[in-house]
């Protein structure tokens, strides 16, 4: 693998890898973790992680080949190839603009389950809205689509915010938003979300909770209460 390849080639020469060092044994006992059907090799995480980064290594010099190799293995419809994609990304983003943060977001049309989901919202949109908090405006968008990726992408891309203190007025926004949604998946995202805003800040997210209680699914409002304080949990819960 080497700069001089095209990106469709060394996507191939990555997947005949992915597929020949992965264990069929393990990619059975993957699909537990998953409600839907998917479709892994049957790698595990830190041998993941090793390859990507040589992936990266190899690729590091030719930022526009790796960001291309990155673009087609997420579209791929196997697990490893999309989490091969975001780990090769990972130590760039804070390199990535404007034009990285829109082709990034368009990632989510291709997301497949939760976990290739997470590892992009968490680990490049999110400290990409960080970067440059006017793109929190797409994250609250996001909310309305009806794509239920998307939808959770709205609630867990403020995460990394929330932490540091930015983002409260589109948490509440979100969480207005979503509130209602049936899809479990949209749940448990928003009440991701409202734990670590609850974790870090408090002082805004325990009035946000005392606010929705009465309207909150019980998944979101358990979620959200699981690193208060006791006196604070036993405020939202009525306890």
């Amino acid at each position: 693998m080497n700069t001089t390849q095209s990106a469709g080639a060394i996507v191939r020469e990555i997947v005949r890898h992915l597929e020949q060092h992965g264990s069929p044994v393990h990619a059975a006992g993957a699909q537990r973790y998953f409600k839907d059907e998917i479709r892994c090799h049957g790698w595990r995480a830190a041998d993941l992680r090793r390859y990507s980064r040589a992936v990266r290594d190899a690729l590091r010099q030719d930022p526009e080949l790796l960001m291309d190799v990155a673009d087609r293995l997420f579209r791929l419809p196997v697990l490893e190839e999309k989490g091969l994609a975001v780990e090769i990304l990972v130590s760039f983003v804070r390199r990535f603009g404007h034009a990285e943060f829109r082709r990034l977001s368009r990632w989510l049309d291709d997301v497949m389950s939760w976990a290739d989901h997470d590892a992009l919202v968490s680990y490049l949109l999110g400290p990409l809205l960080v970067a440059d908090p006017g793109r929190a405006r797409r994250a609250v968008a996001w909310a309305a689509s009806s794509d239920r990726w998307h939808r959770r992408a709205s609630a867990v891309s403020l995460i990394r915010g929330l932490r540091v203190g930015l983002f409260a007025g589109e948490a509440r926004v979100v969480t207005e938003r979503l509130l209602a949604d049936r899809d479990d998946m949209v749940q448990k995202g928003l009440g991701w979300m409202l734990r670590e805003w609850a974790k870090y800040r408090p002082a805004e997210a325990v009035p946000v909770l005392l606010e929705i209680r009465d309207r909150a699914s019980r998944l979101v409002l358990r979620t959200a209460c699981e690193k208060l304080s006791p006196v604070d949990r036993r405020r939202v819960l009525g306890r």
